[in-house]
């Protein structure tokens, strides 16, 4: 079956080197349960969506397109019916101070991207209203979407507008966010297919009824927008040193960091940032054990899945695979200090986001070998569709936010390792 969708938070990206996203994932359960293959194709923009399905290059559409009469000529939806609507972002306080109602937005501030669907919304809404709120229209090129949620998050704006959808995805990073006041009517949408395929709508429609009351169904959704994906704060690192000692693992980092040919205090660094020791932590996108080890890169070095959790065993493959990584970045990266960085960005995101972050520097007139200050403010950019769909660009949509928290978090606990334990 040949399936079309957009790189986005929420239908389609690549982490760890896997492809991932709601709408993936559901659609790969689909084929799988159906015993079909797929060949997905990611088109540019929503145009382009609608345009390979009208020309028959696709048979499905598995994006959210809006169930209008716009529509209704070039695509009958099918599947889940989705409701989007645009809701507003506001720091969870106690219930007293908590905006309740839209009129609550009258005398307020809103922050929002210049131009968008939210900007003409709330002007909109403002109109309704008779006036009153205060709207403060954001250049694209300085801040997107993701942003200003992030930045309620951390009070440094009080308020912002965003599709329901982006906001429960972004309350899994931002649990201390609020989410609960619309501010919009309701939008549907569902996948979509041909006219000429309306036998494959009734399959889907046919399957979705089965399908949703289903345990692996409901996963795929707490996946993406229940499970926390937040990275623990790094304060406690400083409680983990005793008596000389990093963790109950130290001699296996000891014994395994020729393999990569680092100090074993990075690898110890990396584990706890990864895991926090736990040998049994299992991450929303299904990494497991010390280091974090993603099924497929296990089996690819040779490990069973039984024993993904064993600490020796989670170490040795860490240590293979960031040894591929850096093999692959060398002629990249020259200094072998500030390679460093950039394999363990590689770790967290795969290798393809970190390639497309050296592009962006290059092309923005950063230094490409140079990572903070750098390469690490382009792998920020991935995030906005300017940058993403760029033809120099190749891996797509990414949320590059928690790749560059993971590598200062990871540099700033080696650095109290340094000080705290000897080599």
């Amino acid at each position: 079956m040949r399936v079309a969708t957009l790189y986005s938070p929420t239908s389609y990206f690549i982490y760890k080197e896997e492809p991932m996203g709601y709408e993936y994932d559901r659609i790969m359960q689909f084929a799988k349960d159906k015993g079909i293959e797929v060949e997905m194709t990611i088109a540019q923009n929503f145009n382009a969506l609608i345009q390979l399905l009208d020309s028959a290059k696709v048979d499905l559409i598995a994006y959210e397109i809006p169930i209008t009469s716009h529509y209704k000529d070039k695509a009958i939806p099918c599947g889940e019916i989705r409701v989007n609507y645009q809701v507003l972002v506001q720091p969870r306080t106690n219930e007293d101070s908590h905006l309740k109602d839209v009129t609550d937005l009258v005398g307020k501030e809103i922050y929002v991207e210049n131009d968008s669907k939210y900007h003409h919304r709330l002007i909109n809404l403002n109109n309704e209203l008779g006036g009153g709120i205060t709207i403060h229209p954001i250049n694209r090129d300085t801040l997107i979407t993701e942003d200003l949620i992030e930045m309620v998050a951390e009070k440094q704006i009080p308020l912002t507008v965003v599709d329901s959808d982006i906001a429960m995805l972004n309350k899994t990073y931002h649990p201390n966010i609020d989410i609960s006041l619309k501010v919009s009517m309701e939008q549907r949408s569902a996948w979509a297919v041909s006219p000429q395929n309306q036998w494959l709508a009734d399959s889907i429609d046919a399957w979705v009824k089965i399908a949703e009351t289903g345990e692996n169904y409901k996963e795929i959704h707490k996946r993406y927008f229940e499970k926390s994906k937040q990275i623990a704060r790094i304060e406690s690192a400083k409680m983990m040193i005793g008596n000389g000692k990093i963790s109950p693992y130290d001699e296996l980092f000891k014994r395994h960091s020729h393999i990569v040919g680092w100090d074993w205090r990075i690898l110890a660094a990396q584990a706890y940032a990864e895991s926090g020791f736990d040998t049994n932590a299992t991450s929303w996108a299904g990494a497991r054990g010390l280091m974090q080890l993603m099924p497929r890169t296990a089996t690819s070095f040779g490990l069973p899945i039984d024993q993904i959790t064993d600490p020796e065993q989670n170490i040795i493959v860490a240590a293979k695979a960031l040894r591929s990584i850096e093999k692959s970045l060398k002629d990249k990266i020259s200094d072998p200090v500030e390679r460093q960085k950039f394999v363990i960005a590689a770790y967290n995101s795969g290798i393809a986001h970190v390639y497309d972050a050296i592009t962006i520097a290059r092309l923005t007139g950063r230094d490409p070998q140079k990572w903070d200050n750098s390469v690490d403010q382009t792998i920020l950019l991935k995030s906005r569709p300017e940058y993403y769909s760029h033809p120099e660009v190749k891996y797509g949509y990414f949320r590059g936010t928690q790749t560059v928290e993971y590598v200062d978090k990871v540099m700033r606990i080696y650095k109290i390792y340094q000080s705290k334990i000897p080599k």
